[in-house]
């Protein structure tokens, strides 16, 4: 059977940094987490993730990403330096990146349609979640 993977691409508000998400899933199907910390509420991120799937987050040439670390620190929260949108998160352990969407920097937002599901992190250390993160987060490249 040929695996059909559908393409989800999006940018901040001034297109400085792209994203592309990949995945096999039919988007309705994927889950669709609000996090309850301060940072994700303020930024109203709604973010989905396939561990089967793909993720490239690009940077124009000039000004890269302005990576953002928090709470334990193993996680980079990627905000444009022009626009200040947030656009994905990314963990890298060793040569390996595993990230998140925050899929309303995607031009087609509306096709994950699953309902939100809020989710508080506070209980997890550090240890606990770079392995939730890497059992659930798709993997990555960076551009």
């Amino acid at each position: 059977m040929v695996e059909t993977r559908q393409c989800f691409e999006g940018s901040c508000h001034c297109g400085r940094i792209k994203v592309r998400f990949e995945t096999a899933k039919a988007p309705d199907t994927l889950e669709v987490r609000t996090c309850q910390c301060a940072f994700c509420r303020r930024h109203g991120a709604r973010a989905v993730s396939d561990p089967e799937g793909s993720m490239t987050v690009m940077a124009e040439t000039g000004r890269a990403a302005v990576a953002y670390r928090f709470g334990l620190g193993v996680t980079d929260f990627l905000i444009c330096p022009d626009c200040g949108c947030y656009v994905a998160a990314v963990m890298t352990e060793g040569d390996k990146a595993y990230g998140i969407v925050n899929i309303r920097m995607l031009a087609d937002e509306a096709a994950f349609t699953a309902g939100e599901t809020p989710r508080v992190y506070d209980a997890e250390d550090a240890e606990a979640r770079l392995a939730r993160r890497r059992a659930a987060w798709t993997p990555v490249v960076m551009g």
